[in-house]
C-alpha cells in the first residue's frame, strides 16, 4: 500500500481523528477490490453460485459505520503510535465480514427482511429465485461464505509471528462467545446482561481491541487487560443505546422502534422494567409482547406507558455511567496517547449514536 501522511507523522489529536475517515475510504476500497476477485473466483469453480458473492456484495458495501474497525484502528495505535495504521486493513475488513456474516444469519433468524436501507440477504435471494425456501437456504450458505472470507482475510493480515496465534485464538474466541450469546437471545433467557456480554461485547469492542494490538509485536499483558476493562463498559453501554433506540428511537434513524417488544425479545429495557405484583400495571405492554401485526397505535402506547415509568432514564442513567468508567479506564490505562484519544472518540460514537 501506499505509504500515508498519517502513518508514522501524524501525532496531534486532530491527526489521529483524521485516520477514521482514512480508514473507511481505505476500507472500502479494499472490500471492493477482495469481493471483486472472489466473484472472479467463483465465476471459474461454479458461475451459478455468482448469486452468494453478489449478495455478500451489497451488503458489504450498502452502508455500516466501520465502527469495529476503528476499534481494531484505535488498539494498534494505542499499543504503537509510531506504526503503519495501514496495516490493519487486512484485519478490519475480516471484522467488517465477520459483522456480515453475522448480520445475514441473524436477520433470517429474526424473520427480518431488511437490512441498511435494502433487503435483508435471504429477502433478496428469496425475490431471485422465486422461491423462500431456496431463498433461506442460499442466505445461509451466504452467510457461511462471508464467514470463509472473514478468516480469509484475517490470515492475510500482517501479523508478528509472535502474536499470530494469538490473533487467531481471539478470532476463534470472539465467534464462540457470539453464538453462546446468540442461543440465549434465541431462547429468551433472563440473564440479559451475560447475553449482552457474549453477543455485543466480544465482537463489537473486545475482539476487534485485541485483533488490532496484537499487529504490534510490542504489545503487552498490561495493555490487553486495559482493553478487556474498557470493552467490557463499552460494550454493554452499547448494546443498552441499542435497546434504547430500538425502542425510544426516532423512526427516521432507526427502522421500526418497538420491533424488539413485538419479537418478544429480552433485552435491557425490559429488565429495566420496574418490579409490580400486578400485571396490569404493565397492560400496554403486554398488548403488542410478541405480536408482530400489533398495530402502529398500540406500540406507541407501550412505547409511552414504558416512558412513563421513566425505563428510558434509568437506561440512560446506565450508560452515562458506563461511559464515565470506560474513559477513566483509558485516562488511567499503560495505552499510548494517540489511541486513547481516539478510543476516548470512539467512546463516545459507540454509546451516544441514534441509530
Amino acid at each position: 500500500m501506499p505509504n500515508s501522511p498519517f502513518g508514522r507523522v501524524a501525532r496531534s489529536p486532530a491527526a489521529e481523528r483524521d485516520l477514521f475517515t482514512h480508514l473507511r475510504g481505505a476500507l472500502t476500497t479494499r472490500l471492493e477490490s477482495y469481493l471483486e476477485a472472489k466473484a472472479d473466483e467463483v465465476t471459474h469453480l461454479a458461475p451459478e453460485a455468482i448469486p452468494l458473492v453478489d449478495s455478500i456484495q451489497a451488503l458489504t458495501l450498502r452502508g455500516g459505520k466501520r465502527l469495529r474497525a476503528a476499534v481494531a484502528l484505535a488498539a494498534y495505535r494505542a499499543v504503537d503510535p509510531e506504526a503503519d495504521w495501514e496495516r490493519v486493513i487486512d484485519v478490519a475488513a475480516a471484522v467488517e465480514l465477520l459483522q456480515v456474516f453475522l448480520l445475514i444469519h441473524d436477520d433470517w433468524m429474526d424473520g427480518d427482511l431488511q437490512r441498511r436501507g435494502g433487503p435483508a440477504v435471504h429477502a433478496a435471494l428469496r425475490a431471485r429465485y422465486e422461491d423462500d425456501h431456496i431463498g433461506d437456504s442460499l442466505g445461509v450458505l451466504a452467510g457461511d461464505l462471508a464467514c470463509t472470507y472473514a478468516w480469509e482475510l484475517l490470515l492475510q493480515a500482517p501479523y508478528p509471528h509472535t502474536q499470530r496465534s494469538a490473533a487467531l485464538s481471539a478470532f476463534i474466541e470472539l465467534q464462540k462467545e457470539v453464538y453462546f450469546g446468540q442461543h440465549l437471545d434465541i431462547v429468551r433467557h433472563e440473564d440479559v446482561q451475560r447475553m449482552h456480554l457474549l453477543k455485543t461485547t466480544s465482537y463489537t469492542v473486545r475482539g476487534p481491541a485485541r485483533l488490532g494490538a496484537l499487529l504490534s509485536a510490542t504489545t503487552t499483558g498490561a495493555q490487553l487487560d486495559a482493553f478487556d476493562r474498557w470493552a467490557l463498559l463499552v460494550g454493554e453501554a452499547f448494546q443498552i443505546r441499542d435497546d434504547v433506540i430500538g425502542v425510544f428511537g426516532d423512526s427516521a434513524d432507526s427502522g421500526k422502534p418497538g420491533d424488539d417488544l413485538q419479537h418478544a425479545k429480552l433485552t435491557s429495557v425490559v429488565a429495566a422494567l420496574p418490579d409490580s405484583s400486578r400485571p396490569e400495571d404493565h397492560a400496554p405492554l403486554a398488548a403488542i409482547w410478541g405480536k408482530i401485526d400489533a398495530t402502529p397505535e398500540a406500540v406507541d402506547a407501550a412505547r409511552a406507558h414504558l416512558r412513563q415509568l421513566g425505563v428510558n432514564e434509568t437506561l440512560e442513567r446506565r450508560i452515562g455511567e458506563l461511559t464515565d468508567d470506560a474513559q477513566t479506564v483509558l485516562q488511567e490505562s499503560v495505552l499510548g496517547f494517540g489511541g486513547v484519544e481516539l478510543l476516548s472518540e470512539l467512546t463516545g460514537a459507540l454509546t451516544r449514536r441514534s441509530a
